[in-house]
Order: structure tokens, then C-alpha cells, then sequence
């Protein structure tokens, strides 16, 4: 289940400000310092869904700077009307990863993503990597669109409806998404259950 720390919780906050359609149309103008406070407020948030859907940290620091550079150039282009802010920039950072991910096809494993458990003994170590390891492979294994599901649900905390805005789906296909996903890990994670990826 998603913990929000401080962060998450004033960026959750945030998401719902009514400032960011006039900092995003002052951005449009040219206003760079507008846009700073734009990537100071949900700078944390695009790193932090790119980490979870890029093969790795460098992967994710280039996604997050290619949305920003995205959400500088294509500030006009915004409607606050029809989206929030951030259905929009989680709509373009999924949609930087996944190109990623078509474009790198090899599965590594994120070698600096440790498990934070400041003294266990050798073997409870090994153990926990293991595990982390086999889940984070299986996520990686996941199609594109399953992946960015979970990760807007579950580790986002986004309602089923907002994931659909963002992924451009009804909140039906949400669910299905989110079904598949979980039996794909489900299967993935038994004992010698090591399936081929499915598509969606």
C-alpha cells in the first residue's frame, strides 16, 4: 500500500491548486520563474512515477526532465478546463516512459535501488533482495499500459477514474488493467511461475 510521506502529502495537496492554470499560462508567456515554481512543486512527484516505469534511475532523471521541457514548451497548449495539472503531466510522463521502454527493450534491474533496512543478518538480507529483486523484475515484465496502472493506483493513490483521465481509458478498462497486472504478478511470483509477459 502507497505511504505518503511529507512530501507526497503536500504535493497530493497541491495537485488541486487552483494557482497552477495561472502559473502555467504565465509559463506560456515566458515567465521562467512561474515555471521554476511549477517543477518545484511537482518536480519530486514526475521523478518519483518515471523511477517506478524506467529501466533505471538515469532513465527516470531523463523522463522527468524531457515532461518539464515538454510542459514548458506546450504550456499554452494546457486547458485547465478540461484537466488538472497533473492528470496532464502524469499523462506525459507515462507516455515518455513508455516510449522508453519500446525503445530499450532489455530488462535490466535498477542496481541502485537498495532495500532500506539499516542492519539485518546476511541471510535476512539476501532474502529481502531476493524478493525486492523478483518483484521488480515482474513489474518491469509487465505490458506498458498494466505497469502505468499499478503505479497510478497503487503507489500514486490516484481513484480509478483519475488513472483512466490520464491513461486515456474508461475506468472499466482501469480495472481490467489492474486485473491483469495483479494475476501477472501473482503467477510471475509462485515458485516456478516465471510466465510470458501478456499483452493488453
Amino acid at each position: 500500500m502507497h505511504r505518503e510521506s511529507d512530501d507526497d502529502e503536500s504535493c497530493l495537496q497541491a495537485r488541486d491548486d487552483p494557482q497552477d492554470a495561472d502559473l502555467l499560462a504565465r509559463s506560456a508567456a515566458g515567465d521562467r520563474q512561474a515555471f521554476e515554481r511549477i517543477v518545484k512543486r511537482y518536480g519530486t512527484m514526475a521523478l518519483r512515477v518515471a523511477a517506478r516505469l524506467a529501466p533505471d534511475r538515469s532513465s527516470a532523471e531523463d523522463i522527468a526532465q524531457e515532461a518539464f521541457v515538454r510542459v514548458w514548451t506546450r504550456a499554452a497548449d494546457f486547458d485547465g478546463r478540461r484537466a488538472r495539472f497533473t492528470t496532464w503531466l502524469y499523462r506525459i510522463v507515462i507516455n515518455l516512459a513508455i516510449d522508453e521502454r519500446r525503445r530499450s527493450r532489455s530488462e535490466r534491474l535498477a542496481e541502485d535501488f537498495e532495500v532500506a533496512d539499516p542492519a539485518p543478518g546476511t541471510e535476512e538480507r539476501l532474502e529481502l533482495d531476493e524478493r525486492f529483486t523478483a518483484l521488480w523484475s515482474a513489474r518491469q515484465a509487465l505490458p506498458s499500459r498494466q505497469q502505468a496502472a499499478l503505479v497510478l493506483v497503487y503507489d500514486e493513490g490516484l481513484s480509478g477514474g483519475e488513472a483512466a483521465q490520464v491513461l486515456g481509458v474508461s475506468p472499466k478498462a482501469v480495472e481490467r488493467l489492474l486485473a491483469h497486472a495483479r494475476a501477472h504478478l501473482r503467477k510471475r511470483l509462485q515458485p516456478g511461475g516465471d510466465v510470458e509477459e501478456r499483452k493488453s
